[in-house]
């Protein structure tokens, strides 16, 4: 069973073997103009993306929908969302930002006024900031807790959920809440929703997510075809992409404070911690040269694989300059971190000049 709300550490080829996620590679060569992600298979599993594909190319609408659960620091792991969604405004989506309030009351314990709060401050914020225009007349940003239309929708679809079925995914008890078992069915709806005669009728939705969040996937099209005849809807496709690992191990995670570079962090913070990171290099500069340094289990490099969005030929240089030995750690880890701090020199003053606009966005 995989817990969408927990932290545990989840295999990705456990996901394809076990529950239908089909590698991104089978279709990669399909994407018109793949992003970086996809092409150094940071993405690497997908249901039913040739919709998507098909859509692209043939200049179908589409859509897109990830939401935001504002409920700790944006860290920057969270960054890969944001470059798939510019990625996607470019090739022509609609997109659909649904602000997760009343999963962090249900799962977390976060009030209302605190999630918008963090919403404004955080995420959306760090979104304009890194290059979403989010006022843009295709992008629409929501809170779950002010969206009739999403709510309404919820309250038909749950008419075709029951408990057996929550607690098979989710693992649910007799103790669980009812707002808990209540918000699967509203991110369902958050899904769904873009289909709605409202909103252009059915049309493919895309919605890219880690795979913690497949137990949500699976229970999105499971109803989406219970209510084909009502709806019209089309299941939704997803990608899954893999986590930013942790400076202290496991994934990133704004509740594990050391392990995550948060981006309301100052541009000193964010150098000492890469200066602090651990590396995939060996114990001694004799046996780096003559073994070569592990850059699978670096978090420098992967800092690199995850956020350096030029070259990939740059990137395969450093990488095969690591396993060879030619590359030491103290060289690599200096210039990864001059590397970050000028980006968050640059993302800090976005970020405050970013915040008018993102009050705007939600309190008009």
């Amino acid at each position: 069973m995989i817990d969408p709300w927990g932290s545990a550490k989840l295999e990705y080829q456990d996901l394809i073997e076990n529950f239908g996620v089909r590698p991104f590679s089978e279709v990669l060569d399909e994407v018109p103009e793949p992003s970086w992600l996809m092409r150094r298979g940071i993405i690497f599993g997908h249901r039913d993306y040739e919709r998507i594909i098909s859509a692209m190319k043939k200049g179908e609408d589409f859509a897109v929908v990830t939401g935001m659960m504002p409920s700790g620091r944006m860290h920057i792991g969270h960054k890969m969302i944001v470059d798939q969604l510019r990625w996607y405004d470019r090739m022509g989506a609609e997109i659909f930002i649904p602000i997760a309030d009343m999963e962090a009351y249900s799962a977390r314990g976060v009030d209302f006024e605190d999630s918008r709060r963090i919403a404004i401050e955080e995420y959306i914020a760090g979104y304009i900031a890194l290059g979403l225009d989010l006022e843009k007349d295709n992008i629409h940003v929501y809170l779950q807790s002010e969206n009739l239309m999403v709510e309404d929708l919820a309250y038909v679809l749950a008419g075709k959920v029951n408990f057996n079925e929550l607690r098979a995914i989710y693992g649910f008890t007799g103790s669980t809440s009812m707002a808990h078992m209540y918000a699967p069915i509203i991110q369902v709806s958050d899904i769904l929703h873009p289909q709605l005669d409202e909103l252009g009728g059915p049309r493919p939705v895309i919605v890219p997510v880690g795979p913690d969040q497949d137990p949500h996937i699976r229970l999105t099209r499971d109803i989406a075809a219970r209510f084909r005849d009502r709806y019209g809807f089309i299941l939704p496709s997803s990608t899954y992409h893999r986590f930013m690992g942790g400076l202290t191990g496991g994934k990133m995670s704004s509740s594990r404070p050391k392990s995550a570079i948060f981006l309301s962090d100052t541009p000193e913070e964010a150098e000492a911690k890469i200066r602090n990171a651990k590396t995939g290099g060996r114990e001694t500069l004799k046996e780096q040269r003559e073994l070569g340094g592990v850059p699978e289990e670096c978090i420098i490099y992967e800092t690199l694989l995850y956020h350096m969005s030029g070259s990939d030929s740059r990137l395969e240089e450093i990488y095969e300059s690591c396993r060879n030995g030619t590359l030491m750690c103290g060289e690599c880890k200096n210039n990864t971190a001059e590397f970050i701090r000028k980006f968050f020199e640059e993302l800090s003053v976005k970020r405050e000049k970013a915040l008018p606009a993102a009050r705007r966005i939600l309190e008009g």
